[in-house]
């Protein structure tokens, strides 16, 4: 079955989804040939112009409801219109999820851009920081629309890095000026110290790091507080240690550790109980992940207070 290329545009109505969209389609540089479905998950103010469109045989496709975005739906859209290339300007509403339950096989994703208005962005942010969250996790770019001199990048970038590292991120002005983010995202800790020293307000930070980095951890020590979690897939000697960790909201708390090697320097410890650890950074398969990850060996471990906030965020 042959792939059909997908680009995905996300955001929440009127952030300038549709604008783009039009101006891509306009653009000469996208007629290659392919036939083209554009798949509509949400109605604004700005319509599209199929009329100035320089890429040729699009046809415009609108989802009224999140019941229509099934995969016998797509399937059947596709084959109808034979498309070789869909373009979705997905319903800010909608989760990334319900999408991707529903894709065919043969939908490959080459492009996924999200869209804001820096001028409500802080506000969907505060009151509907799932539906934000969700937006960037996965994105390659995020694009701060109707941007003013005046505003200051460092409260939009902070929230975007609380999400994810990964996507670049461009400011656009009135007038149609664009900026790349510049800004550096310097760890709150020392990864290049002797001994990588986590506060417990950056444990978040250090999980992350790790997992999406781990080979520039290998062989390191660290030294941070973690809650016990006693494993039955541990190996005998080991323990899990790490913190609850809130990426988006109260709803999505979950346990995120590492496997410890105690080397049978504490006794009797019990899942809840806090300790402090100072352990070499490893590399290795443990029954924990059933595969291969970070197992970290301990060469000091001591028994500790609970933190006053038990639960690490981003944020």
């Amino acid at each position: 079955m042959q792939d059909v290329s997908v680009y995905l545009f996300l955001g929440f109505l009127e952030s300038g989804k549709t604008k783009f969209i039009q101006e891509t389609l306009e653009d000469p540089r996208m007629e290659n040939g392919e036939r083209t479905m554009l798949l509509v998950c949400e109605e604004g103010e700005e319509e599209y112009d199929p009329h100035t469109f320089s890429v040729k045989n699009v046809a415009v496709v609108t989802l009224e409801s999140v019941e229509e975005l099934t995969l016998e739906n797509l399937e059947a859209l596709t084959k109808k219109y034979r498309a070789e290339r869909v373009v979705i300007e997905y319903n800010g509403t909608w989760l990334l999820q319900q999408l991707f339950d529903a894709m065919p096989e043969s939908w490959v994703i080459n492009q996924m851009m999200t869209f804001f208005d820096a001028n409500t962005f802080l506000n969907y942010n505060a009151n509907m920081r799932q539906l934000v969250y969700d937006k960037i996790q996965m994105t390659q770019m995020v694009v701060f629309n109707r941007f003013k001199p005046d505003m200051d990048k460092m409260e939009l970038h902070k929230v975007v890095r609380a999400v994810s590292r990964r996507p670049d991120i461009v400011y656009e002005y009135l007038g149609g000026k664009a900026e790349f983010d510049e800004i550096e995202d310097p760890l709150p800790f020392d990864k290049n110290a002797p001994v990588i020293e986590v506060e417990d307000k950056d444990f978040a930070w250090f999980y992350r790091d790790m997992a999406e980095n781990t080979a520039e951890y290998v062989g390191k020590k660290v030294k941070f507080k973690g809650m016990v979690a006693i494993s039955k897939k541990a190996p005998q000697g080991y323990i899990v240690l790490g913190r609850h960790i809130m990426t988006c909201c109260e709803a999505d708390i979950a346990y995120d550790g590492f496997a410890v090697n105690l080397n049978g320097l504490l006794k009797g410890v019990q899942t809840r109980d806090w300790i402090t650890v100072t352990a070499k950074i490893t590399y290795e398969y443990n029954s924990v992940y059933r595969s291969k990850g970070p197992v970290l060996v301990a060469e000091k471990a001591e028994r500790a207070q609970a933190p006053e906030q038990q639960v690490a965020t981003y944020f």
